[in-house]
């Protein structure tokens, strides 16, 4: 692709389908032959939207939904491994959930160029297929080494099926529909990341303590089939003139970039099991392999594909986005890490309780997720503003309840704290996702989505970092006093959000002088 292809267009704030369609037509090389592919995309099929996008849409938030699911499902499951499960030491149970995280992160970038480069459609079904062969080997895993072995391979499928989601999202929809389309996928987001506890807690509950982590890892198989065989038939295959395209894969920068995401998760999501500061020169090496990354995409893209355009950062909606998606997920991750640990652990509720407490956060995520991807188009960033503001609001109700009134039924005195930052968490993510994807050209959207999702892992990874350390060190001056800790672990995630919310004000106020608020 030559250099001028790869700049990022002009926003398409809210343009018609039949002008954004004609633009890609436009800016293509050369126009295809034949007769149109009846899944064509609108840039293939020049002024006609995908009939079938909103089945695709279906398609992919179940691909995205069990991926996401996994990452706090396992949560309320490790007890139940850590008995049930031969080998399940300490070491191997931390991996569990670190080693996930890991590998997801790694592929997330690469991921998303190999979708751009070679067909969404395929890099989805191989991802959906990796994970859910993955799944199956977790839950026939005879011992720990195993289940740690399958739950990295977990996560690189998990990080490669990812980006294609909201590349395709990108692809598929223009304008009012795409805010929409974002706007399910940040219910998506943020319904499986609050349930998973609640849908491990039933698992286990059915199928009892020394099993029922083997069930976790199961309900991905159905899923995962029916999601290949209908991505088969309603995902967009590649056009022919796609098919029909060169492309460089740029091997060095996936290796350095690779290798500077895992050197900088690596002391975050070991951090309780790695004692010392020595853990902390990774951070430097990543650092180091991050400007050796940078240098060499420079270099790289003077002449040919880079894995990352570079230029995508001169976007304001797009750095900005990609930074406040770091921080916010830094504070909101977190949130359930701690309150499911001290609700087991410090009132003993079991798995099915402790999941259930998360369901108000789940149902206020899931509607103002639907209801900012429909309005995002009309308030831009002051969208994203007022979301952070609210969990905010949640979040400091959580912490003064939990400092005031920890008792036994302290899921009840939360309900309403948690629904309140559920309804602040919709308005965030998916309107965020929106806006930072809005000036992205539509052969870039999977490693520009994988860019936002990386921001995303590496914000939780530190995040759960910083409050666990809080968290954990109040339990031991203390003594396990969780009324104690609990507030002070939740301080540092509300320090986070804080941080989101100055960077969205910082937007705003910007767009307003400089006249180039963010739009859809």
């Amino acid at each position: 692709m030559a250099a001028e292809h790869r700049k990022p267009v002009e926003p398409d704030a809210a343009p018609s389908v039949e002008q954004h369609g004609a633009h890609h037509v436009a800016t293509s090389d050369a126009p295809s032959s034949g007769s149109p592919d009846p899944r064509a995309t609108p840039a293939d099929s020049g002024d006609q939207p995908d009939p079938n996008r909103w089945k695709a849409l279906v398609i992919c938030l179940l691909g995205g939904g069990i991926v996401l699911l996994d990452v706090s499902i396992v949560n309320v499951a490790l007890q139940s491994i850590s008995t049930g499960l031969p080998g399940a030491t300490p070491e191997a149970v931390q991996w569990i959930l670190s080693g996930y995280a890991l590998s997801f992160g790694l592929l997330l970038v690469p991921g998303g160029r190999l979708g751009d480069a070679t067909g969404r459609r395929r890099m989805f079904v191989i991802g959906v297929g990796l994970f859910t062969l993955a799944s199956a080997l977790c839950g026939f895993a005879p011992n720990g080494i195993v289940l740690v072995i399958a739950r990295l391979v977990q996560g690189l499928a998990g990080g490669l099926l990812t980006p294609q989601v909201t590349a395709l999202i990108q692809q598929l929809f223009r304008g009012k529909e795409r805010g929409t389309a974002f706007g399910l996928f940040g219910a998506t987001v943020g319904i499986a990341t609050a349930i998973g506890p609640l849908v491990g807690g039933l698992l286990i509950t059915a199928f009892g303590t020394e099993n029922g982590w083997r069930f976790v890892f199961f309900v991905n198989l159905p899923f995962g089939l029916v999601t290949i065989l209908l991505a088969m038939r309603y995902l967009p295959a590649a056009s022919a003139h796609e098919r029909g395209k060169k492309h460089d894969f740029d091997p060095v920068g996936i290796a350095l970039l690779g290798a500077a995401v895992v050197a900088l998760l690596l002391p975050f999501v070991q951090s309780q099991e790695w004692k010392g500061n020595t853990k902390w020169w990774l951070v430097v090496v990543a650092v180091v392999l991050a400007v050796l990354f940078v240098l060499w995409e420079r270099h790289y893209g003077r002449t040919k594909e880079p894995v990352v355009d570079l230029a995508l950062f001169r976007r304001r909606s797009f750095s900005l986005g990609v930074g406040l998606a770091t921080l916010y997920f830094a504070g909101f991750t977190p949130l359930f890490f701690v309150l499911t640990l001290a609700l087991q652990s410090g009132l003993h509720y079991s798995a099915l309780l402790a999941g259930l407490s998360s369901v108000p956060f789940a149902i206020g995520s899931g509607i103002a997720s639907t209801i900012g991807g429909r309005i995002v188009h009309r308030f831009g960033r002051q969208l994203i503003v007022i979301g952070t503001i609210l969990v905010l609001i949640g979040l400091g109700a959580v912490i003064w309840v939990v400092a005031n009134h920890y008792r036994s039924d302290l899921g009840w005195w939360l309900v309403l704290p948690l629904l309140i930052a559920g309804i602040g968490s919709g308005l965030t993510i998916s309107p965020n996702q929106t806006l930072t994807l809005s000036e992205v050209p539509v052969e870039q959207g999977g490693s520009a989505g994988g860019l936002i999702q990386v921001g995303a892992r590496v914000g939780s990874a530190i995040g759960i970092a910083a409050v666990g350390s809080v968290f954990y060190s109040a339990l031991a001056s203390s003594r396990g006093d969780y009324a104690n800790g609990l507030p002070l672990g939740l301080g540092v995630a509300l320090g986070f959000v804080g941080a989101a919310l100055l960077a969205g004000i910082v937007d705003v106020v910007i767009g307003r002088v400089r006249g180039t608020e963010a739009t859809v």
